[in-house]
């Protein structure tokens, strides 16, 4: 059947003369316990506060740069992925899509003595390639993507170290950092700027940007609606007229996306690439956008909340670090935090649908 791309409206339900739940007046506390990312702003806020208190150098102004720079490589990948979630899917070969990103703009790049910018722009595509084929998958064959992107996570994993140790003799990339096109290249994917004695990199503006794009999709346009329908009833949705089928491929397209800014961040800032790299990376981002109140059900979250989730990735992260704490602890935090975190909303939004 094909799908059309205007939805109807459907009828009013109880209480809702317009049948519309945003046009409903709501009282300043429910509005404000109804945000899925109120969760995470609390949580970050106290972890904030804990590490102010037990590391003496996590206030500095270059701690903070830090932590903020380890939290955009996270987040870059945790709102898209955020997005999808939202639209009741997960996505497990992220992390080595990163990582084949930077590959194919390294391989191709070196191997045909081209500008890197060659290099780059065939890695989009074939990075994208990837995201419609996991898609298309879906869409398709009506599996889980769990399954789908769990056994592209595999392929991808063996294509990375196979035709990196075919073509380069090495799990290791040639370096291409003397070649046409790489300082340009660098200043758009890895740059940094020093902003009143900090020190900033290009990843936070792509950050920022990604959660402002992120965000007026979801709040302000007829797919973000879509997004949400088809992650809390799909089949509900499709009767109504949204683009189920277009939505999904959609938000793959948006992760693989997010996935190539990353791989060429990787790549422009240490100019060769481990080909065993991202793998546990796709759970942290998945893990962000969690913590960030994205429900594993579909249906409910937002960029603003996984952004968040990223940050507490980061302050952890490097929190441990200034504190002088053995590193080794880092997962373990980082997994009470996600149980935590996953508590606090759950209970907040009951709270929220108590509250008149």
């Amino acid at each position: 059947m094909t799908e059309t791309t205007t939805a109807a409206t459907p009828p009013p339900a109880a209480g809702r003369p317009d049948g519309d739940d945003r046009l409903i007046r709501r009282s300043m506390p429910r509005r404000l316990l109804g945000r899925p990312e109120l969760g995470a702003v609390i949580g970050a806020a106290a972890l904030f506060v804990f590490f102010a208190i037990v590391a003496d150098s996590f206030l500095k102004l270059g701690s903070l740069s830090t932590i903020v720079y380890a939290s955009s490589t996270i987040g870059i990948m945790a709102v898209p992925v955020a997005l999808l979630m939202i639209g009741g899917e997960f996505d497990l070969s992220t992390g080595v899509l990163v990582t084949s990103s930077a590959l194919v703009s390294s391989m191709v790049s070196y191997q045909l003595t081209a500008n890197v910018w060659v290099g780059v722009g065939v890695s989009l595509l074939v990075t994208l390639a990837v995201g419609l084929f996991n898609g298309l998958m879906l869409v398709r064959t009506k599996l889980p993507s769990f399954i789908i992107t769990l056994g592209t996570f595999l392929m991808l994993t063996g294509i990375n170290l196979g035709l990196t140790k075919v073509i380069s003799g090495t799990v290791t990339t040639r370096s291409i950092g003397d070649m046409d096109g790489f300082d340009s290249a660098r200043s758009v994917f890895a740059a940094r700027y020093e902003v009143g004695g900090a020190s900033i990199n290009v990843t936070v503006l792509w950050w920022l940007g990604l959660i402002a794009l992120a965000t007026w999709i979801l709040l302000r346009t007829r797919a973000g609606n879509w997004i949400f329908a088809v992650g809390g009833a799909p089949e509900a949705a499709r009767a109504v007229g949204v683009p189920v089928t277009r939505t999904k491929i959609g938000l793959y397209l948006g992760v693989a996306f997010a996935a190539w800014i990353s791989g060429q961040h990787l790549l422009f800032s240490y100019d060769v690439i481990q080909s065993s790299e991202g793998i546990g990376n796709e759970l942290i981002y998945i893990a962000a956008a969690v913590i960030g109140g994205c429900l594993l059900t579909g249906g409910y979250g937002s960029a603003i909340g996984a952004a968040v989730g990223a940050f507490i990735f980061g302050m952890t992260n490097k929190g441990i670090v200034f504190a002088q704490w053995d590193p080794n602890w880092f997962k373990f935090f980082l997994g009470a935090m996600l149980l935590l975190a996953t508590l606090l909303n759950a209970w907040i939004r009951k709270r929220a649908e108590a509250t008149p």
